[in-house]
């Protein structure tokens, strides 16, 4: 079999997008031939059997042709293309895909659905994403695939447990939608030895003020840090220092089933989140886990009936949660449902 996919960049040190790595991988070791067309390219430990076309350029027209000069090459023997994340990059190669008979699939988990991407969703024969929730358009195209989360790297570790506070973690970009703010207000009406540390990136103008603000904010209460983002591969180790990961994303980010969510829980840290789109993979276990969104007293109530509760407990949750996610979002599991689904729409067109 032979796969295109077209992604924004392929680079361990990206902020946000450092994972795309990890699904290249996967997806080379269960196909002949992948080829990867990206914008920009940083990774030098690139499988044998990939073969990485860059398309960077000045303008968005210079991007544009630049793209479609390093796409048609790899159109040629290919089973289908699948378009990572950006509904443009599907609908630049919906004429030459057409031509050549190859058909698109698109992965898209986010909670914004504009023009673009209900373009790119009628140019697709299949649309994947994390389920239902983490796409924004009705659509009789969606698979619902899961995360892509490596439970190799996201797995527990050995940590010593001190006599210090409770350390919650709140992990990812200092955007305004992912509920910092909410998360401190909350913060403040917890009682007990407990701790919290706010670390990621500020990709934006925004997230650079907002952290800004948070920073602010942290700098009255000494039990409270706003840290910088590290390299990807020290994140598991960051996820099982902590005793508790916290997500307190807004309601508009509810389809984005926030992906550290999974890695945390991949690491076998129990999670309190303000999403309602995680109630089901949160669900049936001894504590409540799920806060309604901009609610910092029900947020401080989920932490402190987690904070409260027995090591035990705690260790508890977070062994079923890593066993929800081996099951459901793996990076294997992810991988071989992109296949299957290859194989599904191949077989369709009777190719």
């Amino acid at each position: 079999m032979k796969l295109v996919f077209v992604t924004q960049t392929l680079d361990p040190a990206h902020g946000s997008l450092a994972q795309t790595i990890d699904l290249v991988r996967a997806l080379a070791e269960r196909v002949d031939e992948l080829v990867v067309v990206c914008r920009t390219a940083e990774w030098d430990a690139i499988p044998a059997n990939v073969e990485v076309r860059t398309f960077d350029a000045h303008g968005k027209a210079g991007r544009a042709l630049a793209f479609e000069r390093e796409l048609a090459p790899g159109l040629r023997g290919a089973d289908a293309v699948l378009v990572h994340m950006v509904p443009t990059f599907l609908t630049l190669a919906a004429p030459l895909a057409r031509v050549r008979g190859v058909p698109l699939l698109l992965w898209y988990a986010h909670w914004h659905g504009g023009r673009s991407l209900r373009l790119a969703t009628l140019l697709a024969r299949a649309v994947l994403s994390v389920d239902a929730a983490s796409f924004p358009l009705h659509t009789s195209k969606l698979h619902a695939i899961g995360h892509a989360i490596d439970v190799d790297a996201f797995a527990p570790q050995a940590a010593a447990r001190d006599d210090g506070p409770l350390r919650l973690l709140a992990f990812g970009r200092t955007a305004r939608w992912k509920g910092l703010g909410t998360l401190l207000d909350a913060f403040e009406r917890l009682e007990g030895d407990v701790s919290l540390e706010i670390r990621g990136p500020s990709l934006t103008p925004d997230e650079v003020a907002h952290r800004q603000e948070l920073a602010a904010r942290a700098a009255d209460d000494h039990r409270v840090s706003v840290e910088p983002a590290i390299p990807r591969a020290g994140v598991p180790a960051l996820l099982t220092r902590a005793d508790v990961v916290v997500s307190p994303a807004e309601p508009r980010a509810g389809a984005t089933l926030d992906k550290a969510v999974y890695e945390a829980a991949a690491c076998a840290r129990p999670v309190v989140t303000t999403n309602p789109a995680l109630a089901s993979f949160l669900s049936g276990l001894p504590l409540e886990l799920v806060a309604p969104p901009r609610d910092a007293q029900a947020l401080a109530e989920a932490l402190a009936g987690v904070v409260g509760a027995a090591q035990e407990t705690r260790d508890q949750i977070g062994v079923e949660l890593r066993r929800r996610v081996v099951r459901d979002h793996s990076l294997g599991h992810w991988a071989d449902a992109v296949i299957q689904v290859v194989r599904e729409v191949r077989s369709a067109r009777g190719g």
